[in-house]
């Protein structure tokens, strides 16, 4: 089957790699455009378009699918390779009608949560914020809404009191992987099974903030404690003036120490792992020595 993909973070590599590795034809890849990071600022190419030059696949990076140039010519690029499907893994880009409906299959997402639960940009992050005990992909059709599609496939996947999101992510991207090409294998079959989501029990996980990502310490003990685990190291706090970001915690009877605090139910919690701000990660411990020798 000859398919177009898109996708950009590494959550979308497996799924391209096992694509290939079935033998589907794959001669364009869409990803976002290259962006500059870390303290240099050195453009860098994203997973997907590092994965894509490996195997000598076409990239196409266009800042718009829906304004402008770029769009009338993502339109085109599409239309001169008429591919069967398109395959959506984290592209992070709303596709237009005339894309969702243009291949003989449609486009296919491969969406990291049990839908209708958690549509959106940040799924991962939400289910473990929110103590979801277990997650999973889903393989649906796109269509106009965000994540409101039919559904062809999904698998469950269980979320241990200790996971991280980015464990889960891990853990996930795996499972999107071997359901799309199970999908690649068979689509007739799935399409004519797809099944509609119930809308009315949709909960949605937004793009997260640089604000929404600081502790309130106000919230209950375990959910300050599932945050943490939510974010992987992007939660953070303040000691004095010092920003400090957090990377695991634990429930404690007592506070302890400077770090440890009261939570707004009373229940006390423990820092354990932290980075200070232009510092290197560090547990609790290694900062309190060097707070208390200065």
């Amino acid at each position: 089957m000859k398919l177009i993909f898109m996708g950009t973070p590494d959550f979308a590599v497996p799924a391209l790699d096992a694509l290939l590795a079935a033998g589907h034809e794959i001669p364009l890849v869409f990803t976002q455009p290259d962006k500059p990071s870390g303290r240099g600022q050195k453009t860098r190419f994203s997973p997907v378009k590092e994965c894509a030059i490996s195997h000598n696949i076409e990239v196409f990076q266009p800042l718009s699918l829906r304004r402008g140039d770029d769009a009338i010519k993502s339109f085109e690029v599409i239309k001169s390779i008429n591919p069967d499907v398109i395959i959506v893994a984290a592209y992070g880009q709303i596709l237009p009608i005339e894309i969702l409906e243009y291949p003989r299959y449609g486009c296919i997402n491969i969406h990291a949560s049990l839908l209708p639960r958690w549509r959106g940009a940040a799924p991962i992050n939400f289910c473990i914020m929110n103590g979801d005990t277990e997650s999973g992909i889903t393989i649906m059709q796109m269509e106009t809404g965000i994540d409101t599609g039919d559904i062809m496939l999904m698998e469950k996947c269980e979320i241990t009191a200790e996971m991280t999101a980015s464990e889960l992510h891990d853990e996930l991207k795996e499972i999107g992987a071997k359901l799309i090409v199970k999908f690649a294998k068979n689509p007739d079959e799935y399409l004519k099974c797809k099944t509609m989501q119930n809308h009315e029990q949709a909960t949605h996980a937004p793009m997260i903030s640089k604000e929404m990502k600081q502790i309130d310490k106000g919230e209950s003990a375990l959910e300050i404690y599932n945050f943490i685990r939510g974010l992987s190291g992007e939660a953070y706090t303040f000691f004095g003036n010092k920003r400090l970001k957090v990377f695991s915690s634990e429930i404690v009877e007592i506070v302890s120490n400077e770090l440890d605090f009261t939570c707004g139910d009373g229940a006390c919690l423990r820092l354990l792992e932290i980075q200070p701000e232009g510092k290197k990660r560090m547990n609790a411990e290694e900062f309190l020595r060097g707070i208390r020798k200065d």
